[in-house]
């Protein structure tokens, strides 16, 4: 589980093909890392699968995840390069203030960048809504944009818009990337968890709510 506060970012060593899939090196931007614990990359909830020895890298470590097919086929973590930073989040820890969102780091999906938009000092981004996802977008509700937490500030037919403050700015990748970029998109979990229970009922109140109402 993750909140969607980037503090820190990595620079990818590495992304090489396996016979699992993909092996992603990333620099260890703390020193206490620990075999095993589950990160954040774009948003993509990956385990520490090796910590290496890096001289370049400011802690002088790296960390190996291994991403699987599924991992691949979802995010954007594919299309990552030598040299690119990624948004990276450690686990929510007992005690940590949430100050974003529940972020569980199952990417849902890819929307893409349409439009970047920038007047009276307000930086927006409009981003593709992709079809399979749209029930999930609610104005003012959550979403994860490659890790981030953000507010959706609109919600229109196949695209959303998010307003960056000059601290999200700063901290992450979001206003650097080019028309056309990928981004990773988390829906909120509760606005999934609605959705899907009253997908499953439906049925039942169109056909015996009545009847049901009536025994009791």
């Amino acid at each position: 589980m993750f909140t969607g506060i980037i503090h820190k970012t990595a620079r990818v060593f590495s992304i090489s093909r396996t016979s699992a899939g993909r092996r992603l090196i990333l620099d260890a931007p703390w020193t206490d890392h620990v075999l095993g614990e589950s990160t954040a990359i774009n948003g993509t909830c990956l385990t520490v699968a090796a910590i290496l020895d890096e001289e370049s890298s400011p802690t002088r470590s790296a960390l190996a995840y291994d991403v699987i097919p599924e991992t691949i086929q979802k995010t954007n973590l594919d299309s990552l390069k030598p040299g690119d930073i990624v948004h990276i989040e450690r686990s929510l820890r007992v005690g940590d203030p949430v100050d974003g969102h529940f972020v569980q780091g199952h990417v849902d999906g890819v929307g893409r960048l349409m439009e970047q938009i920038t007047t009276g000092g307000e930086w927006r981004m409009r981003i593709e809504i992709p079809p399979a996802l749209a029930t999930y977008f609610i104005p003012k509700g959550s979403i994860a944009i490659d890790g981030v937490s953000l507010t959706l500030a609109s919600v229109q037919p196949g695209f959303f818009d998010v307003a960056l403050i000059p601290t999200t700015l700063e901290l992450t990748r979001l206003g650097t990337h080019s028309i056309g970029y990928a981004f990773n998109l988390e829906c909120d979990s509760m606005a999934k968890t609605i959705v899907s229970y009253l997908e499953r009922i439906r049925p039942e109140v169109d056909h015996g709510g009545s009847e049901n109402r009536k025994r009791v």
